[in-house]
């Protein structure tokens, strides 16, 4: 997910994407731990989209 995409968003759809990502994050911990997952560095890109909403959302704030 770009910055320019996250910036275009209003309060409601940053907290619709951050909620979606934490689920990711989980769901991604949750196969890791598993060993069903081969990219590991996965985690790494959605962590980073979830503070680029963050962030965005501070500054909207």
């Amino acid at each position: 997910m770009k910055k320019d995409i996250v910036g275009q968003k209003d309060k409601k759809e940053l907290e619709k994407l951050l909620e979606n990502e934490r689920e990711k994050l989980r769901s991604f911990r949750f196969k890791l731990s598993q060993g069903k997952t081969k990219n590991v560095k996965g985690g790494m890109f959605i962590k980073r989209n979830i503070a680029r909403i963050l962030t965005r959302f501070r500054q909207a704030t």
